[in-house]
């Protein structure tokens, strides 16, 4: 049987890598703050998603300089819908680290990578292989299924991610480190699909194990993933009779930290909604609106009864809340669930 080519793949990476916003053309040194910035963007969705989010994020702030020079509030707007919202954080920490220890350089390896805050072990391979050409694994889904099917790896993810690491590692050429580890995402990427993968146009399909013995699909193997519970909560969407939104922050770590919401009650399971009035902000007449809003998180599931009610335009907000002004909602860091909650109330961030 043949054994895998690096030397295969980089040919096949020359005539078909894909042209993306943050990647250098061919010839040319990538630059490691927009390496970086992608690689996070990233992390737990798509491309087609983190396209039009990074080109914004990229024109707002064009340097690492920028972003470490910019107020917490603008960059968590600015990442407003896509999701997992720590990575804002620990982008925005990242920054200032590297500006303040690194005199706006980022470490050339992975270990100094590593050292900043919000990098892990994919990243770092990331952009050390793609940004110094450093001889580093870096091991995405698409590389997973790529590597599981190349050597019908059946040991389960995610324990067998040392293995697949090791595999990348044997296979990597002593040139073209960055290449190689681009071509291995975009093959995974655009060939070796999830589903129905174009074996056929597949430059290892001759030594892939899977495809030999027509069970590609069944790979990569993985643990089962055990579903979280649903949680149930109310919403208070109070609108003030001058336009004016009644808002709060959230708490600057855990789930959806230092971003913009309507008051809430607790999210948990067993909420009972008899009792929704007495987490209301506002004593007053609350009417209920259909259908609650459900939202998908990484661990949970959730649903949340959105409330409406009105308020006088002199109406102060409570302690550690403040009324915003339609025109100013766009500028808020709404995540996507609280988005939804607008939308079921009528009352969107475009100012509807």
């Amino acid at each position: 049987m043949t054994a895998p080519a690096a030397a295969d793949l980089l040919a096949w990476y020359d005539r078909h890598r894909r042209a993306l916003p943050w990647r250098a053309v061919a010839g040319e040194r990538a630059d490691p703050y927009r390496v970086w910035a992608s690689e996070i963007m990233l992390q737990q969705t798509t491309v087609t998603a983190v396209k039009p989010y990074y080109e914004r994020f990229m024109a707002r702030f064009p340097t690492v300089e920028a972003l470490a020079a910019a107020p917490s509030e603008d960059v968590m707007q600015a990442w407003a819908g896509l999701g997992y919202y720590s990575r804002a954080r620990n982008l925005h920490a990242c920054a200032i680290a590297v500006m303040g220890e690194h005199r706006g350089r980022f470490p050339d390896t992975e270990e100094g990578l590593r050292a900043l805050p919000g990098i892990g072990a994919y990243t770092a391979g990331a952009v050390a292989a793609i940004a110094f050409d450093r001889p580093a694994a870096a091991v995405d889904g698409n590389v997973e299924r790529v590597m599981t099917r190349l050597f019908a790896i059946t040991d389960e993810l995610p324990g067998a991610r040392p293995l697949v690491r090791e595999r990348v590692l044997n296979l990597m050429p002593p040139g073209r480190p960055g290449d190689f580890a681009q071509a291995l995402m975009d093959l995974g990427a655009t060939i070796c699909t999830p589903r129905n993968p174009a074996c056929g146009l597949c430059p290892w399909r001759e030594p892939c194990v899977a495809r030999r013995s027509g069970t590609q699909e069944s790979f990569p193997r993985k643990a089962p993933k055990k579903a979280g519970v649903i949680r149930h909560g109310a919403a208070f969407v109070l609108l003030r009779q001058d336009g004016a939104l009644l808002l709060r922050t959230r708490p600057p770590k855990g789930l959806l930290g230092g971003m913009a919401e309507v008051p809430t009650s607790e999210w948990r399971a067993g909420y009972e909604l008899d009792g929704a009035a007495q987490d209301a902000p506002f004593v007053t007449r609350w009417h209920r609106l259909n259908p609650p809003v459900r939202h998908v998180f990484t661990h949970f599931p959730l649903e949340l009864t959105v409330f409406r009610a009105e308020a006088p335009a002199d109406t102060a907000a409570p302690p550690g809340m403040r009324f915003t002004p339609r025109e100013d909602l766009g500028r808020e860091p709404f995540p996507s669930v609280m988005l939804k909650v607008l939308e079921t109330a009528g009352f969107g961030p475009s100012g509807r």
